[in-house]
């Protein structure tokens, strides 16, 4: 066996971006979206993860930058891995966060050179309003809240991971 410097090594290992959204709910179980300024569809608050920052730091970050509020980033609920597509020549990891419930929009300061606009929607409506490989995430997300486990999708299709055996 030869050995490959880690400088060789790394340089021909896959890359790809990642990006991390907020799951936000208000109290009847409502959906948080934005509609960014610069895309045709809604979107859930989030956005790319910057070298060298954790993706939790990146859902915070982008929750301030387009709420104008703090929230804690809590439990991680989906796992997204959305292979390369004609225009994006890489991977992108999602990692979607559990940012909890708040009352109304009262209060947020939208950046209006970013997002057009914000609201909240029953499941069914975000999902329609979401591109459909980014869609399957609203279900994956309550259901991984619910049961406090998080959801591994690939390409916007639930993956079943086995639960380990019992040792009793």
């Amino acid at each position: 066996m030869t050995w490959t410097e880690p400088a060789t090594w790394y340089a021909n290992l896959a890359s790809f971006y990642a990006a991390a959204a907020a799951f936000i709910t208000d109290a009847a179980g409502n959906v948080l979206l934005v509609k960014p300024a610069y895309r045709d569809h809604w979107a859930f608050p989030g956005g790319y993860v910057d070298e060298g920052e954790y993706p939790h730091d990146a859902c915070a970050r982008e929750i301030r930058e387009e709420l104008g509020i703090s929230l804690p980033v809590g439990d991680l609920l989906v796992v997204d891995w959305a292979p390369p597509t004609g225009e994006r020549p890489r991977a992108i990891i999602s990692f979607t966060f559990d940012c909890g419930s708040i009352a109304d929009l009262h209060g947020l300061k939208v950046p209006r050179q970013e997002l057009d606009d914000l609201a909240f929607f029953p499941h069914k409506e975000a999902e329609q309003r979401l591109p459909d490989n980014v869609a399957v995430r609203v279900q994956a997300a309550i259901r991984a809240r619910d049961r406090q486990a998080p959801a591994y999708l690939a390409g916007g299709s639930a993956i079943m991971t086995r639960t380990p055996a019992s040792t009793d």
